[in-house]
């Protein structure tokens, strides 16, 4: 079996574009791939338009050699571009061999650990930055069986917060543990922004509400100061959605700086790709929870992926709260019950895309090229995180 043919389709959102790739074979057999990056979704699809030799008369099985010829063969250093346009065929691959074999892609990566898979919500709080809306906002979360949920309380601050701003993030925290319950996972996201002895304070202060975890406090490239708020606080510490394969994790484990990883499959090199990353954790004692911020494949092969590790620890949604005609790109979106997914079913993913739906979400051109809401959509109109 070799790929003929393939095409990119791109959903347009007020804060995200959702990408998908669609490979064609000669075997009448067709897989998808999807991503979503910040400002970069017109670079990677010129860059799959670049990498064309490489897929056209390639063998889906072939998914090792698929890596090789992307991250080796092509002279230069992968990074988020190449890993993601990598991860769209890579997981596009595996729908197609789903397929061809007749069996959830799951099942061909080692089979099934569990049923159900817990989810947290995120994109919830789009809500003035003040501790009524957001206790208010999370006890909508709490009402619809989630399990936990995460936000980020922190307004401007680069490196450090002004006193006001630590004062109220701390209000905003406090808020939403109460509305929340102690039974509900509180997941407190600080986006890469402090300096470590900020990260360290703010980890002080929260500790008594018992956060599931902190994530990504410090640069996500700065390791070492990431390695300094583990020698200074209890508080679980998650990263990893801004590392790009397995050699980037590397270091993390190594300095022993983390308790949870969160891979993002769609740019991370694929589904095995980050199998591997994941069962190099397990080796450490470190769980998995993937970052998921996709549509219905992404979403689709993060659930694929979590039943198969033992390590698997919680799985990140966003669609119940934020952009729901996300959820219209497809057939079988995996929904949220009772606060877990329950395992797709079918051949390959086991979704179906709407291509006409996406179409007609496509976004705005400018030139020929797409633009992209990016980070300043995401936290100014969104989250309201600048006021």
């Amino acid at each position: 079996m070799k790929i003929t043919e393939y095409r990119t389709l791109t959903l347009g959102t007020p804060w995200r574009n959702i990408s998908t790739l669609i490979l064609e074979t000669d075997a009448n057999l067709s897989g998808a791939g999807e991503a979503r990056v910040v400002c970069k979704t017109h670079t990677v699809l010129e860059y799959l338009r670049d990498v064309r030799r490489h897929i056209i008369g390639h063998d889906p099985f072939d998914i090792e050699d698929l890596y090789r010829r992307l991250t080796l063969l092509d002279f230069g250093k992968p990074g988020e571009v190449v890993m993601t346009g990598l991860a769209m065929v890579e997981m596009a691959c595996w729908d197609i061999i789903g397929k061809a074999c007749k069996q959830p892609v799951y099942r061909l990566l080692g089979g099934k650990v569990r049923e159900k898979i817990p989810a947290y919500a995120n994109g919830w709080y789009r809500v003035e930055r003040e501790p009524e809306a957001f206790a208010a906002a999370a006890r909508k979360v709490r009402e619809r069986g989630y399990l936990g949920l995460k936000f980020d309380p922190f307004g401007n601050g680069d490196l450090e917060l002004t006193r006001e701003e630590f004062r109220r993030s701390l209000d905003l925290i406090a808020a939403v543990r109460e509305a929340a319950g102690e039974r509900m996972q509180l997941f407190i996201e600080m986006h890469g922004r402090f300096s470590p002895h900020q990260a360290i304070e703010v980890a002080r202060a929260i500790d008594r509400h018992s956060p599931g975890w902190i994530e990504e406090p410090c640069r996500p490239n700065n390791l070492e100061a990431l390695a300094r708020v583990r020698k200074h606080t209890a508080l679980p510490i998650a990263a990893g959605e801004r590392l790009y394969g397995a050699p980037e994790f590397t270091p993390l484990f190594a300095l022993g700086a983390v308790d949870i990883i969160q891979p993002d499959i769609s740019q991370c090199g694929g589904l095995l790709e980050t199998k591997k990353i994941a069962s190099t954790a397990e080796a450490h004692g470190v769980m998995v929870a993937p970052h998921n911020v996709g549509g219905i494949v992404s979403t689709a092969a993060a659930l694929h992926l979590m039943a198969t590790l033992r390590n698997g620890k919680i799985l990140e949604h966003f669609n119940d709260f934020v952009d729901p005609e996300v959820k219209r790109a497809g057939k079988n979106y995996p929904e949220v019950a009772n606060g877990c997914f329950s395992l797709p079913q079918g051949p390959g993913w086991g979704v179906e895309i709407d291509e006409e739906f996406i179409r007609s979400q496509s976004p705005a051109l400018e030139d020929g090229v797409i633009l992209d809401p990016g980070l300043d959509m995401f936290r100014n109109a969104r989250w309201n995180l600048r006021r």
